[in-house]
């Protein structure tokens, strides 16, 4: 008997303590719902900029022809790495680029499939 009433009670104080809504200000929730507003403004402003990116992008950028601009777009490539790309062109095939030491290996796969040497 006296473990079922130390049972309903000790459910019963955890079901009210639950329950119970933490007290908030309003100050407290137009701060919470500005900070979420400016963050999903964030997002949005980012998947914009990656859609037009990839608008502007017409499929692989040849390193034949490149500008060091143009070479600039492409992940993880320098304004430096662009100009030795340009400055060694023609290349054969796009792999040369780890071949010559102008990218490294992982750098190249970063590009692989954004790049071609025609």
């Amino acid at each position: 008997m006296k473990r079922a009433l130390l049972f309903i009670s000790t459910f019963a104080l955890l079901t009210a303590v639950a329950c119970s809504p933490a007290e908030r200000s309003p100050d407290a929730i137009r701060q919470d719902t500005a900070k979420a507003t400016a963050e999903v403004k964030s997002d949005a402003k980012a998947v914009v900029q990656g859609v037009t990116d990839g608008l502007k992008i017409k499929g692989p950028v040849n390193i034949n022809k490149a500008t060091a601009e143009q070479l600039q777009t492409l992940p993880g490539i320098g304004s430096g790495q662009a100009r030795r790309i340009v400055a060694g062109q023609p290349y054969g095939s796009s792999d040369e680029l780890v071949k010559r030491h102008l990218v490294t290996k992982s750098e190249y796969d970063r590009i692989a499939d954004k790049i071609v040497a025609q």
